[in-house]
């Protein structure tokens, strides 16, 4: 029996890789009916009828594979994609403000200025006025290099004294600056204004707050007056400024 049954093992395993032979079945059915008249334990008819069994569906598998689908998610369940890195965009700066607000004095009082090494006469060549945002600005220009000295003085009231005739002259405004400027010359190349309004008409419009009138009080010996009307608290800042040399006074407005 041991020879018989590995000699239907060894021609079955022959017969795997391809169709199931027709004559297993039939040998698979006899092997079975004469296993228990066989000599040998009962085990061993057993044992062979399993194998057999075994190797029938061995071989009906790799005849004919059971076709897979491809496997889908079960209810509630989500598949995640494969992530991928990402470089984030650092956000855009902020962009800087253009200009900045001056930083203004509001008090009483007088500031001054000094040179060394100005010239005998520093002639003032343009006198201009212009706004910006909280501020209105005075430019004194000089031709030939800063003056020996100015003075700055903030005064209670818009009434200045004229020299050298000594007759006074209101400007428009509440308060006012009175700008004294030593060794210096308004009329040699100076040709412009010497009354200017910074708020249109004042006859007709009313007057903004800040800087509101520019006006000559002095051009006498050396020394020039400039007297600055203005509406409401005087709160200001003066500097200097090269190529060409100039003064800046600005005048708050806000």
């Amino acid at each position: 029996m041991n020879d018989d049954f590995r000699r239907e093992l060894g021609r079955a395993f022959d017969e795997m890789s391809g169709a199931p032979s027709p004559a297993l079945s039939s040998r698979v059915r006899s092997s079975l009916a004469e296993a228990p008249e066989r000599r040998g334990p009962f085990w061993i008819a057993g044992l062979a009828a399993a194998g057999i069994a075994a190797l029938v569906i061995g071989v009906l598998f790799v005849g004919h594979p059971l076709s897979l689908g491809p496997r889908t998610a079960g209810p509630g369940v989500t598949t995640s994609p494969t992530p991928t890195s990402s470089q984030s965009t650092p956000a855009p700066s902020a962009t800087p403000s253009a200009t900045q607000s001056p930083a203004f004095v509001c008090s009483s009082g007088s500031s001054s200025f000094s040179s060394t090494g100005a010239p005998a006469v520093a002639f003032i060549d343009a006198l201009r006025t212009g706004s910006h945002p909280g501020y209105e600005r005075l430019t004194v220009e000089f031709k030939n290099g800063q003056p020996s000295s100015v003075e700055v003085t903030v005064q209670k009231g818009s009434t200045f004294t004229q020299s050298p005739s000594g007759q006074t002259v209101t400007l428009k405004g509440t308060n006012g600056i009175l700008v004294t400027i030593h060794g210096a010359d308004l009329h040699t190349d100076y040709s412009g204004s010497i009354d200017i309004f910074t708020g249109g008409n004042p006859s007709t419009q009313p007057l903004p707050k800040g800087l509101v009138e520019v006006r000559r009080v002095q051009d006498f010996e050396g020394v020039v007056q400039l007297a600055l009307g203005v509406q409401g608290t005087v709160c200001y800042q003066a500097t200097w400024l090269s190529n060409p040399s100039r003064l800046v006074i600005d005048v708050q407005t806000a």
